[in-house]
C-alpha cells in the first residue's frame, strides 16, 4: 500500500470534514487618570476642530516602509509624533459624511505599518503560488532530504520557536503553505495527502481558505476527529503492518512545544504494544533534520526577516515591581524545587521578567524575540544586540545585573551548564518551551513544571491592576466616540460603512488617547455572515468584505495597547427600526450569560471550567451553544491572551482562579451563514472579605448578599470594561429583574467613569449618555 492510501484509510475511519463537503470595581480616577483630564482638557477643542477625523497610514504597500537606525533606536516616527493625545471628543460635524480617502488599516508608528507590511506580503506569496504547486515542492524536499527514501510525514505547525499565538512574519510558515492564516493550525504533508488541523474558532475561515482539491480540513475536538498524535499512530500501526518499517515523521524541533514531541512518542510507543507478534517498542520515529533548514522555508521566495526593533523600558509606575524583586522571588522558588538554572522561552515571559516592552516584532504584541535564563550567579537575556542598543534600554538591563547574550547561545549554554555539575538541574515548562531546548536536557536532571514568571504574571499587583482599570477608561471613551460616528454614519446619514473602514475609524479614536501605542489583535468587525466567523479580519479587496447597513448587524471585537495597559472588548450592534424577534432573543441570552459570569461568588481553590456553565445556561434552555471558550487571561501591558487560567467546558486546564487575575467574560452565538453574537468584558477578580456585603456590580442594598465564609475566602468579579450594551436588542421579557438591575448598575458605572474624559454636548456625550440611560422594563 502506498502511503496515500494508508493515509486515506485512516481519514476515512474519521468524520473530519473535507472541503469539498465543505468557529467591578468602582474605583476612582487614578492620580494618572486626573492628569489625562487636566493636561487634555484646554487643548481639546483645538485639537479636534482641525481634525477630526483619525488620521490613517496605508495598510497595503507596494513597497516596504523602512526605517534608519537611529529612528529605530529613538523610537521615534513621523506618524508617531503626530497622534493626538487627548481624551475629550469635539464636534462631529468637522467630520460627519467624509470617506476615508485610503481604506487601510491604521498603524501606530510606523514600525507597525512594516510589520503589517509583511504580513501582507506573506499572503500574497501564499496566494501567489497554488496549493498543486506548493505541495509538489514541499514533497520533492521531502524527499530530498529523507534518509533511506523520503520522509513519510512533515509537519508544519503554526508556531515560532517562542510557541507564540501570534507570529512574525518570518515564522509564518502553515500560513504560506496552506493560505489559511488563523493564529492556531498544525499542517500534515504526506506523500499524496495534506491535512489541516484547526479549532472551532477557524472552522469557517479555513473552509473558505483551503485549496478543497488538496487540502483536507481536521475539524479539532469534533467527534470521531483523532488528534495529530492519534492520527499518526494509527497511521503508523498501518504503516508497520504493511511494511515493517517505521513511519517517519519529519519535523523542525525549533517550533514545536516539548510536550507535543513527548506526547507523539508516547503514542507510538502505546500503539506498539497494541500490535500483535514481534514488534519494536515504537513503530514510528522523529527526525528533526538537525542541521538543514526547515523545508518550507527551502520553498519560501522572499521569506521576510527576522525582526530585531529594539525594546524599551516598561516604566516601574506601571510594572509595579523591579526585576531585582522578581530575580530574587525566582530564585527563592528555584532552591524549593533544587533547580540551578530556570530556562524562559515565552516572549510575554521575557517581557514581563525585565520590565521591558517591544514594539514589531509581532503584530499586535508588545513582546520581542528573546530567550532568559537565571541560575545563582547570573541572569542572561538571549537575543540580538539590535534589541538592546538603545542607551536607556542598556542601562536598565547593566542595573538590574542582567548579561546580554547572542540569540543562538541558549542551546549551548544550558548544555554547558549540565554538564558543569552532575547534581545541576534546569527548571523547564515543557509545555511553553521548543523541543530543541528540552531535549538537550536528560530526563533526570529536567525539572518540568510551570514556570514561575507564569504565575507572577498572572496575578497583577497593584501599579498594574490600576494600569489595567485606566486603560479601560481611555478606551471607553474613543469607544464613545467612535459609536456616535457609526451610529451617525449609518442612522442619520443613511450611507453604508465598510468593514475596513469600521476598524480604522476605531482603532484612530484609541489612537487619539493618552499612552495607546498600537492594537491589541487585529480587529474583528464582521457585517452579517462574517460575524460568525470568530476569528474574521477585514481586508480591502475580498470577497468576503462587507458593508454596513440598518439592515444587518455587525460584530466588532477590538482592543488597544496602551503603555499601561490592555483592553480587549467585543459588541453587537444592530441599527434596524425593528431588529427581528429570533436576533433580540438570541442576544438577551447572549447577555444573560454574561451576567451570569460577572455575577458569580465562588470560593477560592475554583478552576475556571467550573463558572463556564453560567455562560451557556440560558442559551442551552433553548437548544443552543457556542464553540469556543468563555474566558482568558489578558496580560497588563502585554499579551492579549494570557495563561494560566481560563473560562472553558474543556476541563483540561484546572488552574484556579485568584485574586489580581484578569480574564475576559465572552459567551456568543453564531448563525453560519447569517450573523454573529459576542458580548465581552474583561473581569478582575477581587477577594471578599467575610465582612463585607459582597456585591457584584453595586446592586442596591436589598440585591446585596452576605458571604458567610467559615474561614475560606471567597472571590468575585470586578468590572473592567467600561462600554454600553445595547439596550433595544434586550427582551425584557426574558430577562430577570436581577438581571436588569446588573443592567442599569453597570451603565451607572459606564457613565460615572467615562463621561469626565468627555466634552460636555460633543457627540460622544451624548451618545454615553443616552446609552445608559436606564432600560425600560415595560
Amino acid at each position: 500500500m502506498t502511503l496515500s492510501s494508508l493515509a486515506l484509510s485512516v481519514a476515512a475511519t474519521t468524520t473530519s470534514t473535507t472541503l469539498k463537503k465543505q468557529s467591578s470595581r468602582n474605583s476612582k480616577f487614578s492620580t494618572l487618570a486626573l492628569f489625562f483630564v487636566a493636561t487634555t482638557a484646554s487643548s481639546a477643542a483645538r485639537a479636534f476642530s482641525s481634525s477630526s477625523t483619525p488620521t490613517f497610514a496605508p495598510r497595503h504597500h507596494h513597497q516596504r516602509l523602512l526605517l534608519s537606525t537611529s529612528s529605530r533606536s529613538s523610537g521615534d516616527s513621523p506618524l508617531n509624533n503626530s497622534v493626538i493625545y487627548n481624551t475629550r471628543g469635539g464636534s462631529l460635524t468637522s467630520f460627519v459624511g467624509k470617506k476615508i480617502s485610503q481604506s487601510r488599516r491604521f498603524s501606530s508608528t510606523q514600525i507597525e505599518q512594516e510589520v503589517v507590511s509583511e504580513m501582507d506580503q506573506v499572503k500574497e506569496a501564499a496566494s501567489k503560488t497554488s496549493a498543486a504547486e506548493k505541495l509538489a515542492l514541499m514533497r520533492q524536499k521531502m524527499e530530498e532530504n529523507g534518509v533511506d527514501g523520503a520522509f513519510s510525514i512533515y509537519l508544519i505547525p503554526s508556531d515560532d520557536p517562542h510557541l507564540s499565538e501570534y507570529v512574525p512574519a518570518a515564522y509564518m510558515r502553515r500560513g504560506f503553505l496552506t493560505d489559511f492564516h488563523g493564529s492556531a493550525g498544525t499542517a500534515l504533508v504526506t506523500k499524496d495527502d495534506a491535512y489541516l488541523w484547526t479549532d472551532s474558532r477557524y472552522f469557517n475561515e479555513a473552509t473558505l481558505r483551503l485549496d478543497a482539491d488538496h487540502w483536507t480540513l481536521m475539524k479539532q475536538g469534533q467527534p470521531k476527529v483523532p488528534t495529530i498524535p492519534k492520527f499518526l499512530a494509527d497511521l503508523a500501526t498501518t504503516h508497520y503492518t504493511a511494511n515493517s518499517k517505521p513511519l517517519k515523521v519529519g519535523m523542525d524541533a525549533y517550533v514545536h512545544a516539548a510536550s507535543f514531541a513527548k506526547e507523539l512518542n508516547e503514542t507510538f510507543e502505546g500503539a506498539a504494544k497494541d500490535m500483535e507478534g514481534d514488534v519494536p517498542t515504537t513503530i514510528a520515529a522523529i527526525d528533526t533534520l538537525d542541521g538543514k533548514q526547515n523545508l518550507v522555508d527551502s520553498i519560501w521566495e522572499g521569506r521576510p526577516d527576522l525582526p530585531k526593533n529594539p525594546f524599551r523600558v516598561h516604566p516601574m509606575k506601571y510594572a509595579g515591581m523591579t526585576v531585582q524583586d522578581k530575580v530574587a522571588k525566582i530564585q527563592s522558588e528555584m532552591t524549593e524545587k533544587k533547580a540551578t538554572m530556570t530556562v524562559f522561552s515565552a516572549l510575554d515571559d521575557i517581557a514581563y521578567l525585565f520590565n521591558v516592552r517591544c514594539m514589531g516584532d509581532v503584530e499586535t504584541c508588545p513582546i520581542g524575540i528573546a530567550y532568559a535564563t537565571i541560575s545563582k550567579d547570573e541572569v542572561a537575556i538571549y537575543c540580538d544586540p539590535e534589541k538592546v542598543a538603545p542607551a536607556d534600554v542598556s542601562e536598565h538591563m547593566k542595573e538590574a545585573g542582567v548579561t546580554i547574550k547572542p540569540y543562538g547561545d541558549i542551546v549551548s549554554d544550558i548544555e554547558s551548564h549540565l554538564s558543569a555539575g552532575k547534581k545541576n538541574k534546569v527548571w523547564l515548562d515543557n509545555g511553553r518551551s521548543n523541543y530543541a531546548l528540552s531535549r538537550v536536557i536528560p530526563e533526570a536532571a529536567l525539572i518540568d513544571a510551570q514556570n514561575p514568571v507564569t504565575a507572577m504574571k498572572g496575578c497583577k499587583n497593584e501599579a498594574e491592576m490600576e494600569g489595567m482599570r485606566q486603560a479601560h477608561i481611555v478606551d471607553g471613551a474613543a469607544m464613545a466616540h467612535f459609536m456616535a460616528w457609526l451610529e451617525n454614519a449609518i442612522v442619520v446619514e443613511g450611507r453604508t460603512v465598510s468593514e475596513v473602514e469600521v476598524d480604522e475609524v476605531l482603532t484612530g479614536f484609541r489612537a487619539k488617547q493618552p499612552g495607546f501605542k498600537e492594537v491589541s489583535f487585529p480587529t474583528i468587525a464582521g457585517v452579517g455572515a462574517n460575524g460568525a466567523i470568530v476569528h474574521y479580519r477585514a481586508a480591502e479587496g475580498s470577497d468576503l468584505l462587507k458593508y454596513l447597513d440598518r439592515t444587518q448587524p455587525i460584530l466588532i471585537d477590538s482592543g488597544g495597547q496602551y503603555e499601561y495597559g490592555t483592553t480587549d472588548v467585543t459588541r453587537t450592534w444592530h441599527f434596524a427600526e425593528n431588529p427581528d424577534e429570533e436576533f433580540r432573543e438570541l442576544y438577551t441570552r447572549v447577555l444573560k450569560g454574561n451576567i451570569g459570569v460577572d455575577s458569580m461568588i465562588f470560593p477560592e481553590n475554583t478552576p475556571g471550567f467550573v463558572l463556564d456553565v453560567f455562560a451557556r445556561k440560558a442559551l442551552w434552555e433553548i437548544g443552543k451553544d457556542y464553540g469556543h471558550g468563555t474566558g482568558h487571561g489578558v496580560g497588563a501591558a502585554l499579551n492579549v491572551h494570557e495563561g494560566p487560567h481560563s473560562i472553558s467546558p474543556r476541563w483540561g486546564n484546572k488552574e484556579v482562579l485568584k485574586a489580581g487575575m484578569v480574564t475576559s467574560n465572552e459567551p456568543g452565538f453564531y448563525d453560519d451563514g447569517n450573523f454573529g453574537i459576542r458580548i465581552e468584558n474583561l473581569l478582575e477578580i477581587l477577594e471578599v472579605s467575610n465582612s463585607d456585603e459582597a456585591t457584584n456590580g453595586e446592586e442596591p442594598a436589598a440585591k446585596k448578599q452576605k458571604v458567610a465564609a467559615e474561614g475560606k475566602k471567597f472571590l468575585k468579579f470586578g468590572k473592567l470594561t467600561l462600554i454600553p450594551i445595547q439596550k433595544n436588542l434586550i427582551k425584557v421579557e426574558i430577562m430577570t429583574e436581577d438581571e436588569l438591575d446588573w443592567l442599569d448598575s453597570y451603565h451607572q458605572e459606564v457613565l460615572q467613569k467615562v463621561k469626565p474624559l468627555l466634552e460636555e454636548g460633543s457627540p460622544a456625550m451624548e451618545w454615553l449618555v443616552k446609552s445608559c440611560e436606564p432600560i425600560k422594563r415595560d
